[in-house]
């Protein structure tokens, strides 16, 4: 594609990023093909294809208007077209710069203004988060039905999290929203590595990953959420004292490995960015590796039937595919099909809550997907696909570590 960008970014890094990524493009339109808003919507500016057009025009200087930001807006970020596009168009760092350009020169209607305010100002911060969930929880039954299906009935509690006691540690995310409204995943992962021979350990001060506030437009304060992170974790990672760092929830873990690259720019942070987006793994790819061991303690008497929902995040964003999968299957589960397992479910962070009736139409293709199989339970590996799937599933919706943790005995030791 050729481009003739305008003289405020062309010579920034941004620019220069933006303009080697929009080189790539060949407009060939595969990427359409898998874009879960253009199957809903049917208009071109509603694929990456269009998108990428409208950001050309708006680095190419061209007047910026509600109706690109309304397009921009409706991109779930789920990069189901960076695992189609034959050309590596990197199109999520492409959009990351042009919302931010086009959210600094269209001002948005007072109401959206306060709503994504808000988001960004509660659910990164847990001590905000819990305690309006707790309300809503008991407020529930006055809630709207949009509003009530986001709301869990019923307060998980975390169960036994085994004291480090192996020389392998690992770090773990504590994370903003999961660690209010599902705190067993990550007691369940530590149940789980610890018949594995390995501890998991959780940093204190090290809550929301960035992805909240940055993918709300609030790019600096999502780079502060990431230097808090990094923060928390550096004296543990200095000292060598962990081997990874174990992310739970796929979406924290797509933000995390992106960590040198959003901070590259940073000159006290950029190195240890690197260090920490080198350092970081899903979960799957943990316990896959150590799959010999998890083989000998599985039990039987546990229900076996499943669907997998893969999240984008997992799928496309950290292109890890079929390892979930596979550990199930390593588990004695039988996984049934889920038809266009590549869509999403219309999750996608705060997406529900700014773009409520795509995501309603998005979840009920994926719900009617996953159950299509007549599985006994869905699993997942993200939390907010989790409590999305929740609030349209028939069938229950679970962690899929939670599973895992359920299918084992007791540690050999």
């Amino acid at each position: 594609m050729q481009t003739n960008l305008a003289d405020f970014v062309r010579d920034t890094p941004e620019g220069k990023e933006a303009e080697a990524i929009l080189r790539k493009c060949v407009h060939c339109g595969f990427c359409t093909a898998t874009c879960p808003t253009y199957q809903l919507l049917g208009d071109e500016l509603d694929g990456p294809r269009g998108r990428i057009y409208l950001m050309k025009q708006v680095l190419e200087g061209a007047p910026v208007t509600t109706k690109t930001q309304l397009h921009l807006d409706r991109c779930l970020t789920c990069r189901a077209c960076e695992t189609t596009c034959p050309s590596g168009v990197q199109y999520g760092r492409l959009l990351d710069i042009g919302r931010e350009i086009v959210e600094s020169r269209v001002a948005r209607p007072l109401a959206d203004r306060l709503k994504r305010k808000a988001l960004a100002a509660v659910v990164p911060v847990p001590s905000r988060f819990e305690p309006l969930l707790r309300l809503g929880r008991r407020v529930r039954p006055l809630l709207p039905a949009s509003l009530k299906a986001k709301v869990p009935q019923v307060a998980q509690a975390a169960g036994v999290w085994p004291a480090p006691r192996h020389p392998r540690r690992m770090l773990v995310l504590a994370g903003c929203a999961q660690s209010s409204i599902a705190p067993d995943i990550n007691a369940a992962a530590a149940r789980v590595l610890d018949r594995l021979g390995i501890s998991l350990v959780q940093a204190a001060d090290a809550g929301c990953c960035g992805a909240v506030r940055f993918h709300l437009n609030d790019h600096e304060a999502g780079r502060d959420d990431m230097r808090a992170i990094i923060d928390a974790w550096w004296p543990a990672i200095e000292r060598g004292e962990v081997e990874s760092i174990v992310m739970t929830a796929s979406g924290c873990g797509a933000m995390v490995k992106e960590y040198g690259h959003v901070l590259a720019r940073d000159p006290h942070y950029a190195d240890r960015a690197r260090r920490v987006a080198d350092l970081t793994r899903d979960l799957s790819q943990v316990i896959d590796a150590e799959m010999a061991k998890v083989r000998p303690l599985v039990r039987t008497g546990v229900p076996r039937r499943l669907a997998f929902h893969a999240p984008c995040t997992l799928q496309h964003g950290q292109q890890v595919k079929g390892v979930v999968e596979r550990i199930l299957a390593g588990c004695g589960v039988t996984l049934t099909a889920v038809p266009d397992g590549h869509l999403c479910c219309g999750s996608a962070g705060t997406y529900a809550l700014l773009q409520p009736e795509l995501s309603k139409a998005l979840l009920e293709n994926k719900v009617a997907a996953l159950q299509s199989g007549g599985p006994e339970a869905i699993a997942t590996a993200n939390i907010g696909c989790l409590t999305h799937l929740q609030g349209g599933s028939a069938v229950p919706v679970r962690h899929w570590i939670e599973i895992v943790d359920q299918l084992l005995g007791p540690s050999p030791d």
